[in-house]
């Protein structure tokens, strides 16, 4: 999932600072604005290549992504932009373990003395493949441990009480409704974490009633032959932590009852707490599971394309503005009954490569060298789980710690002439002040998030920077338009509801490249003053995202 968006006009560069005394404030009051601005041409041309049929919607592992790594390079290195990838090129070529489920391997069956029963794949219970062994075969007793959460912050701890190690644990899907949505997003992606670190062999998770409503079990069900990407380390081992999680199972609501025939109370009466807000418990379940499957893998390679600008300070040049792009896409979809099989990924996100390259080239035209180093990485595999920003934020081609920021550019949807923009992640830390600062500059006001209960900060590339320490902002386009005849909302729901993630993503829409000048010179104008800034930005105390581990 990504979104962002992108504007018009001119932009500022700070002026030249004298003293390294200088305030953040008096260093912003001294900015002027600046000849260089985004190219709406350049843009559109960029644009096209990257979401053209000649590259197949640039999957993870193509011949079309490939192509699309080499145009950015190249792109860089017209730019006169440093090598910022592995051994002095502009590559970081990632080996990626793509994993299949076998067909008809996958069995659930749960025990109690002689009573035994078995769940019918896929109609009452669906997995995924192992990304660590072909064969999995694993017998435990069944532990259920309420949403499977754990946190000082807001007091959770459904591990309390029971004892997991060795066993399976059965969860709920999701979390309590009372969670901040960012923070519960964080939380309910760190479950397997929670489990793995207690001993836990398995993880069960039922689907809810209030789930259906919104994701009906079925939906998930068609996905299942879908592969499973993890990248690998350089020993070949798969980066997933937690090898003695060695089995999973999602399982339907209608299905799940029997697990619960001997616990002290009734799933019926569970699924009632949870939708009405109150504590869960956790407890035996007196039962245990056994759990198979079989599974496939094949390896593919696929690469980060990274570039630097050198800064000029002689120490802030040591520390690094990080923009980060990705420059994959979906592919071919296999549905017949479509004329057009090609995801072109033109908003998704061939828009949010062509405003980095865009701004990259404004920061080396600019005529002012930034103080700190500016860092380009164009990451892959985003569509896969977001994980070649994952993987450059376990394997950093610059020293992690002196990243100072990630300005993340992600589905910039460039068909409405917008009047605000939304930063995600600009309440916790502040380049909230940034973002602000740097928009107003062309009259576009900073929006609170219209849609929180999507969580949309833990769902692009900055999140594997943000869980690493580093302050992140993920910008789209506002739901408020500058012309009365268009409804900013209406047209990005539009377009999510009836592109997104098909093959009508393409440059065939009513693609609005002056909104992605501005865009872009807002875009500029952050990471310019953040690499002009003498303090690095800093997470605000308060942030549940500045404590994690």
């Amino acid at each position: 999932m990504r979104l962002i968006s992108m504007f018009g006009l001119t932009l500022i560069a700070a002026s030249l600072v004298g003293c390294n005394d200088v305030t953040d404030t008096e260093a912003s009051n001294n900015s002027t604005v600046a000849a260089v601005t985004a190219n709406a041409s350049t843009l559109q041309a960029h644009l096209e290549f990257l979401a053209s049929d000649e590259l197949e919607g640039r999957d993870t592992g193509s011949q079309g992504h490939e192509i699309a790594a080499k145009y950015i390079a190249t792109e860089f290195k017209q730019l006169g932009l440093e090598p910022a990838g592995d051994d002095g090129t502009y590559f970081q070529r990632i080996k990626f373990r793509r994993s299949y489920l076998e067909e008809n391997s996958a069995t659930f069956t749960v025990r109690n003395g002689d009573t035994e029963i078995e769940f019918d794949y896929p109609k009452q219970f669906i997995t995924g493949p192992s990304a660590y062994t072909e064969q999995d075969d694993v017998t435990a007793p069944l532990v259920f441990v309420g949403y499977g959460l754990v946190s000082e912050a807001f007091g959770l701890n459904d591990y309390a009480g029971v004892d997991v190690n060795g066993k399976i644990v059965v969860m709920l899907t999701g979390r309590p409704a009372d969670l901040p949505s960012e923070e519960g997003a964080h939380l309910n992606s760190s479950k397997t974490k929670f489990a793995a670190e207690r001993g836990a062999v398995g993880i069960i998770t039922l689907h809810s009633p209030e789930r259906e409503k919104v994701r009906p079990f079925e939906v998930g069900a068609m996905y299942q032959r879908a592969p499973t990407v993890r990248w690998l380390q350089p020993n070949g081992e798969p980066n997933v932590a937690y090898k003695n999680i060695a089995a999973g199972a999602y399982l339907h609501h209608e299905a799940a009852a029997p697990l619960f025939a001997k616990a002290p109370q009734s799933l019926t009466d569970i699924f009632a707490a949870a939708e009405a807000g109150e504590p869960v418990p956790s407890f035996e379940l007196g039962f245990e599971a056994q759990l198979t499957r079989a599974s496939r893998h094949e390896e593919i390679s696929s690469p980060n394309v990274a570039a630097v600008l050198p800064g000029s300070d002689p120490q802030l040049k040591h520390e690094y503005v990080l923009y980060t792009a990705h420059s994959d896409h979906i592919g071919i979809t296999k549905d017949l009954s479509q004329d057009d099989h090609i995801n072109n990924g033109a908003m998704d996100n061939a828009s949010g490569v062509a405003v980095m390259l865009e701004t990259a080239r404004m920061f080396v035209e600019s005529g002012v060298a930034p103080k700190r180093s500016v860092l380009f990485l164009s990451v892959t595999a985003e569509e896969r789980g977001l994980l070649g920003a994952d993987y450059f934020a376990h394997q950093p081609t610059v020293p992690l710690a002196n990243i100072v920021a990630n300005v993340n550019l992600d589905m910039p949807v460039l068909l409405y002439d917008f009047a605000d923009v939304i930063a995600f992640g600009s309440t916790h830390s502040t380049l909230g002040e940034t973002v602000a600062s740097a928009a107003g500059k062309y009259g576009i006001e900073l929006s609170e998030d219209p849609m929180p209960e999507q969580a949309i900060f833990t769902r692009s590339d900055h999140y594997p920077f943000v869980k690493k320490g580093v302050p992140a902002v993920f910008l789209m386009t506002g739901f408020t338009a500058k012309n009365e005849d268009e409804n900013g909302g209406e047209v990005w729901g539009k377009f999510f509801a009836e592109h997104y993630h098909r093959p009508s993503d393409s440059t065939d829409l009513p693609i609005n490249y002056d909104a992605g000048v501005v865009f872009t010179n807002i875009n500029y104008a952050i990471g310019e003053e953040i690499a002009n800034q003498q303090q690095r930005p800093r997470w605000l105390p308060e942030s549940f995202f500045a404590k994690l581990d």
